[in-house]
């Protein structure tokens, strides 16, 4: 049997872009010792070329420089580059979340295209038996000719939906085995023939709000952005002071021999201040920019929370009306309508319009079972749990 919680987890380790995108971060994480190492030293290495050949002294100069920047810049750019690998972090995190809501969703449609066709199979059996009622009673002149007509044009339309159904299953089919790279007319084990109802309620508001705050991913790849971007303010305000290159050197055209060999250092000098403060401006800009995302990105948490609160807890209502009214009503309707036409009391159309009745229902009792699940599935995607897992499993 198909299950939900396994479909997601053999999707999720075998998708290729979740692997791309981790393989992007791992990337990321390789920049940090880069932007946090010393520049190469440089040697250089002259000679006197007229001194080759020359009697006098072979002139050469030997030299040796390092780069040493001021002190912070080389920890706050690989703070930097550590706050970028963390937004890549949580972009596979979001990934993950998004591809296991499709999965969950497209679970639920499988399941919905089995109970509908299971539902039509019934339906097509019991419009047969109509149909040879109404042929009954046509030849003991209890019915028109018309009737057993009518009855094969409703079967002849229940099986075009048939055949609707059964497309609609392969092409979900292709679907999922594509997801998880397989054929896609590789078979699929048949999914259950019920839907669990999840016993708690949703929890209060307030606390799903709270929760998605502290586990979704788009906030927490926000708030490494804010601190790579404060950062970059701190190194914008540091590059207004200057690096330092420190040298030794032998040079062989002295004749002193306390002279030859020379220790130096050099800085550069930042007299171009207009350029620095246009770096800090752009830099507390960036800041104050992401500072807004993210005050506008918990708004918008919050709200996608309650919407989705509110829409389970709607499916949730939905699912009951069916089972505890719409399909018993239904059904009963159907059985007095038939029992009303067997007796000659009412037309074979409204025992025809009965049974379609109860078929609509029942169709959509399914897709309201299901409605269920794909609500659940928003309001875990939305707390920044993992949708189609069991709740233990689900958190980050």
């Amino acid at each position: 049997m198909l299950e939900r919680a396994e479909l997601v987890r053999q999707v999720l380790a075998r998708n290729p872009s979740l692997e791309a995108a981790r393989l992007a971060w791992q990337s990321a994480l390789s920049r940090a010792p880069q932007q946090t190492a010393l520049e190469d030293p440089m040697l250089s290495y002259s000679i006197a070329p007229l001194s080759i050949a020359s009697p006098v002294r072979f002139g050469q100069v030997v030299e040796l420089s390092q780069q040493l920047p001021f002190p912070g810049k080389r920890g706050l750019r690989g703070e930097m580059a550590l706050a970028e690998a963390e937004v890549m972090r949580e972009d596979l995190e979001e990934l993950r979340l998004r591809l296991a809501l499709m999965v969950s969703t497209l679970f639920d449609d499988v399941f919905v295209v089995h109970r509908a066709l299971g539902i039509t199979h019934e339906h097509l059996q019991l419009l047969e038996q109509l149909k040879q009622s109404a042929e009954a009673q046509y030849v003991v002149g209890r019915a028109s000719q018309q009737d057993p007509l009518r009855a094969e044009v409703e079967l002849s339309e229940v099986l075009r939906e048939q055949v609707a159904l059964e497309s609609e299953r392969e092409r979900l089919r292709a679907q999922l085995n594509g997801l998880l790279h397989r054929l896609p007319q590789a078979p699929l084990p048949p999914p259950p023939t019920d839907l669990a109802m999840p016993e708690e309620e949703p929890g209060p508001s307030e606390a799903l709000q709270d929760l998605a705050l502290r586990q979704r991913p788009e906030l927490e790849g926000l708030r490494a952005r804010l601190g790579g971007r404060e950062a970059a303010v701190r190194l914008a305000h540091r590059d207004s002071y200057p690096d330092v290159r420190v040298m030794g050197s032998y040079n062989s055209m002295w004749m002193d021999t306390a002279h030859q060999f020379m220790a130096g250092v050099s800085i550069n000098v930042p007299l171009d201040f207009g350029k620095r403060e246009a770096a800090v401006r752009e830099a507390e800009t960036n800041l104050q920019r992401v500072r807004i995302e993210e005050k506008h990105l918990i708004n918008d948490i919050r709200v996608e929370v309650e919407q989705a609160r509110t829409r389970l807890v709607e499916a949730r209502k939905v699912v009951d009306l069916f089972r505890e009214r719409l399909v018993p009503a239904s059904r009963d309707e159907v059985a007095a309508a038939r029992a009303g036409f067997e007796s000659g009391k009412n037309s074979f159309q409204s025992l025809l319009e009965a049974e379609r009745s109860m078929r609509s229902v029942e169709l959509r009792a399914q897709t309201a079972l299901a409605d269920v699940q794909r609500r659940q599935a928003e309001l875990d995607r939305a707390t920044g749990n993992t949708p189609g897992l069991p709740r233990e499993g689900a958190t980050r």
